[in-house]
């Protein structure tokens, strides 16, 4: 699937306008309040705005510290990885300096609450744009392209059409279930809890192939050169940068938005992607 970087952003952008119009805070709360009640009103941020954070010196961003190859800390204890780039690219765009940056790693269900109570002035997590997530927060225009893919160790399995029979691990609940049972329809699939229980089910044989977010299998590919991801992958989902809500933080979001829609046009974005092994199948093209 190849999207080209000016038509991508303005489909993008409309995606944004039509969920931030329908799902905006101030008709989230209304709502709340016409029912009698501010209990369950969201919490948000009271993070730095721009000029804040320029006389600040520097950024502070939450992101992966296990996520190979999005961010993960090398052999030395220094976070690495595709995002943490992205970090230090925008550090010298907003204020200079690249290492104008405090990283504070965060887990998955963390992500969302560093930004709200202030921890940090964005996030760059391997967040995923949704509309539920979109009425307490604000997203950049994509960095990437992320998506479910399958991989495997097994030679004869080339492309993801190989694999129409095969015994595929993926997670409990997962949104990607649904995607391979609609390219696979005949996959026997078993559920795993996690991916490193799917990868120990890999390397004994008792599965062909894994399911799961392209992103994290070309980490393991990258790893273990016996393995590989399937093309093409069965989905394709924006990982954007996270940022408060509030007219206030509009020069945030306005020079966030402009350095990686220039990056895009650059290549840069491609090219750092591709120098992390990440798959392009669905990315910047």
């Amino acid at each position: 699937m190849k999207i080209a970087v000016p038509m991508f952003l303005n489909l993008i952008r409309s995606f944004q306008q039509t969920l931030a119009l329908r799902y905006s805070p101030f008709s989230f709360g209304l709502a709340i309040a016409l029912a009698g009640s501010s209990a369950f009103l969201p919490r948000f941020a009271v993070a730095a705005e721009l000029d804040e954070i320029q006389k600040r010196g520097y950024l502070i961003v939450a992101v992966k510290e296990t996520v190979n190859p999005l961010g993960y800390r090398d052999a030395s204890g220094t976070l690495q990885g595709f995002e943490i780039e992205i970090a230090h690219r925008l550090a010298e765009e907003l204020l200079g300096r690249r290492e104008a940056i405090r990283f504070v790693p965060v887990s998955n269900r963390d992500r969302l609450s560093a930004v709200l109570t202030d921890q940090v002035d964005l996030a760059i997590a391997q967040m995923t744009v949704t509309a539920s997530r979109m009425r307490l927060v604000s997203f950049s225009h994509p960095y990437y392209i992320d998506g479910t893919a399958l991989i495997t160790a097994n030679p004869s399995f080339q492309r993801l059409a190989d694999a129409r029979q095969a015994t595929v691990a993926i997670l409990e609940g997962s949104s990607a279930i649904a995607a391979v049972q609609y390219f696979l329809p005949r996959a026997q699939l078993v559920g795993v809890t996690s991916y490193a229980e799917a990868r120990s089910l890999l390397e004994t044989g008792a599965v062909e192939a894994f399911a799961g977010d392209a992103s994290v299998l070309s980490g393991w590919a990258r790893e273990n050169p016996g393995y590989r991801l399937l093309p093409p992958l069965l989905s394709g989902e924006p990982l954007s940068v996270v940022m408060p809500k509030g007219v206030q933080y509009d020069p945030l979001r306005r020079e966030v938005n402009a350095a990686i829609a220039r990056w895009a046009e650059e290549g840069w974005l491609k090219q750092e992607a591709a120098q992390w092994g990440l798959p392009d199948g669905v990315g910047w093209k």
